[in-house]
């Protein structure tokens, strides 16, 4: 398989490419292919997680000691947070799975007429 060209982008390059995505409508296709491709990205992005150790017993641990805590405001704030930490863990390996989906599709795996 060729593996599509990769370099690294300056942070001007990423921020505006960053404040492009913000425009009205730009994420509309992006997410019309995220939803038929849900049930297969949420498998991988449950490999991606499991294989980081990043649930199971870790995430059990966490649960019991935000269920834990005895004053309940103490327990929602502690809920709270791990709810966060969670959404942003998932939120970054989803990002990291979608720039390797991105280099997937971007790669040309055909072979050429008269190879």
């Amino acid at each position: 398989m060729i593996r599509a060209v990769e370099r690294a982008y300056t942070d001007a390059e990423l921020d505006a490419a960053l404040a492009t995505l913000s425009e009205e409508g730009r994420l509309r296709e992006a997410q019309a292919l995220v939803a038929r491709a849900a049930p297969q990205l949420h498998r991988v992005l449950d490999e991606a997680l499991a294989a980081g150790g990043w649930f199971g017993e870790t995430h059990e641990q966490a649960v019991e000691a935000a269920a834990a805590v005895e004053d309940p405001a103490g327990r929602r704030q502690a809920i709270g947070t791990l709810v966060a930490e969670e959404t942003r863990l998932g939120m970054l390996v989803g990002v990291a799975v979608g720039f390797e989906l991105a280099r997937t599709l971007g790669t040309d795996t055909g072979s050429t007429e008269g190879d």
